[in-house]
């Protein structure tokens, strides 16, 4: 007879194997990027390459023998992370540390005076970095600007349009705007770009909720920026599409994701988050994929255009370009 210890023994792991499974029928959902062309010659910067998506994008690149710029904040991180790669892959493409900070405008300029000093041009710029930040803490950019809008979108707005004379230059060559599904949730308030209403708020809770505003805004922008600026290039070679990793296991949310949430909701983690290396799939297609050459001012996600299902409107596209160009000349918050 089967003793009552070994039947709840066998109950938990039971669910363990079966979560297991679930999990790898659900990751078959989970499109890998098929395309292997050597990129041997072809140089590409991928902002915060030093951790998660960004570093998982990197390997992936260097493997197909291409030359990589680490644009990183932490200078001693990327070279860290490079020499892991190097270390896994001796024969792989060629590896550059350099600093840049997304959140101060000087930095950005410094870094593209750097870039080009040193190259003529520029294959694909992978705009991958991007903060997720409470907002009851009230963080800002070196400028002031609320601290999502000024990274996750301002920085990457400046840095794009400082670079594009290289990028011309490797026509036809690509941008990829690491953004997300959330861009659904985001909403762009004019009067309101730097939410201190929000933020107010936030304050007075004392507590945050998961859905945090200025990151589901700033993936909007982004997702509106890659419409402008693919409009805008029409018949330059230089291909602009955005992309969602899925949500994946990084350090993205450290700030609002706790130890115990992971405890608390560790089977819905288990089905639905993604490793690193499997959000970065779809970057990488965006990136090297030849079968969407030509293609323009698109949404991907799973290695296949998602249909957006926000109404993007054609006034708001062209005024918050607008509006994020005086920001920036201003150097200060509207």
């Amino acid at each position: 007879m089967v003793s009552s210890q070994v039947i709840y023994a066998a109950v938990p792991i039971s669910v363990i194997v079966a979560i297991g499974l679930l999990r790898k029928w659900k990751s078959r959902s989970w499109a890998k990027c098929l395309s292997n062309t050597c990129l041997r010659g072809k140089t590409f910067i991928i902002t915060g390459a030093n951790s998660g998506i960004g570093l998982e994008t990197a390997k992936a690149l260097v493997r197909r023998k291409a030359r990589v710029i680490f644009a990183c904040r932490d200078i001693a991180k990327a070279k860290q992370a490079i020499a892991d790669i190097r270390r896994e892959q001796p024969s792989g493409g060629e590896l550059i540390p350099m600093q840049l900070d997304l959140s101060s405008l000087a930095s950005i300029e410094n870094f593209v005076e750097v870039v080009k000093a040193g190259f003529y041009k520029i294959d694909v710029l992978i705009n991958n970095a991007g903060v997720v930040i409470p907002l009851s803490q009230d963080e800002k950019t070196k400028e002031g600007f609320e601290v999502h809008l000024g990274i996750n979108h301002l920085g990457h707005f400046h840095l794009t349009n400082l670079l594009l004379d290289l990028l011309k230059r490797a026509s036809p060559s690509r941008i990829v705007v690491v953004s997300s599904t959330l861009h659904e949730k985001g909403k762009i308030d004019f009067e309101d770009l730097n939410l201190r209403s929000e933020i107010e708020n936030a304050k007075k809770r004392k507590s945050d909720a998961r859905h945090n505003p200025g990151y589901s805004n700033s993936k909007l922008m982004n997702a509106y920026f890659v419409r402008a600026l693919a409009d805008r290039l029409r018949g330059t070679g230089i291909d602009v599409n955005a992309c969602c990793p899925g949500f994946c296991y990084t350090n993205l949310f450290r700030h609002s994701i706790r130890w115990y949430h992971y405890v608390l909701m560790a089977p819905i983690f288990l089905l639905f988050m993604r490793s690193a290396k499997q959000g970065s799939e779809t970057v990488v297609y965006c990136a090297t994929d030849y079968s969407i050459e030509g293609n323009s001012g698109k949404f991907y996600r799973d290695c296949a255009e998602y249909e957006s299902k926000y109404p993007f409107d054609k006034e708001v596209e062209v005024k918050l370009w607008n509006v994020s160009e005086e920001m920036i000349k201003a150097r200060k918050p509207l």
